[in-house]
C-alpha cells in the first residue's frame, strides 16, 4: 500500500463510485459512506445500507474493493453498519438537485415527517414540469426505496425517493 494515500484522498477516489440504482449520485453524496479508517495496512470502509436488503450494497461493496485495488490497496475490510440507521436525510443538497435533474422527486422533507404513515399526502412537486398536481400510482417504483407517481399536468410518471 502506498503510504502517501490518507483518508481524504480515499473519500475523494470513492466519490467517483455512483449508486447502482441511481448513476447520477455517488455514495457519498447519497449518504452510505460513513467512515473510512487506515490502520495497520488495513483500510476499513463503513458504510450504511439505505435500507435492510438492499440490493445495491454487494455491488457497491465490489466498486469499493476495486476502486481501492486500483490505487495499490489490497487489505480492504467493508464494514456495514445498521445503526444508526440510514435516514434521507443524509442525502445532501446537492444530490437531491440531481435526483431532480434525472426526473426522480428528491425526498422533500426530513424523516421527521410521518404524516403519510397516518394516511397524509406527500406534496411533491413534478421533476419534469414542477406541477404540484400528483398522483401516487403505487407504493412502490422501480426499485423498493421509491415510490410511483404520475403528474396530472404533463402526465409523465416519476419516481419519487421515499423519506426514511
Amino acid at each position: 500500500m502506498n503510504s502517501i494515500i490518507n483518508t481524504d484522498q480515499i473519500f475523494k477516489l470513492l466519490s467517483e463510485i455512483p449508486d447502482p440504482e441511481i448513476p447520477v449520485i455517488n455514495i457519498i453524496e447519497l449518504g452510505i459512506l460513513r467512515d473510512v479508517k487506515m490502520e495497520d495496512g488495513l483500510c476499513t470502509v463503513v458504510i450504511t445500507p439505505t435500507y435492510s436488503g438492499c440490493p445495491a450494497m454487494k455491488v457497491i461493496e465490489d466498486d469499493i474493493r476495486i476502486r481501492l485495488k486500483e490505487i495499490g490497496i489490497e487489505n480492504v475490510k467493508v464494514e456495514l453498519v445498521y445503526s444508526p440507521a440510514w435516514t434521507t436525510d443524509w442525502i445532501s443538497d446537492v444530490a437531491k438537485e440531481k435526483l431532480r435533474a434525472y426526473g426522480i422527486a428528491p425526498p422533500e422533507r426530513t424523516s421527521i415527517d410521518k404524516g403519510v404513515l397516518m394516511g397524509k399526502e406527500r406534496h411533491l412537486k413534478c421533476p419534469q414540469c414542477g406541477s404540484e398536481n400528483v398522483s401516487m400510482i403505487s407504493q412502490f417504483g422501480s426499485t423498493a426505496c421509491k415510490a410511483l407517481y404520475r403528474c396530472n399536468d404533463c402526465k409523465e410518471p416519476f419516481d419519487y425517493f421515499k423519506c426514511i
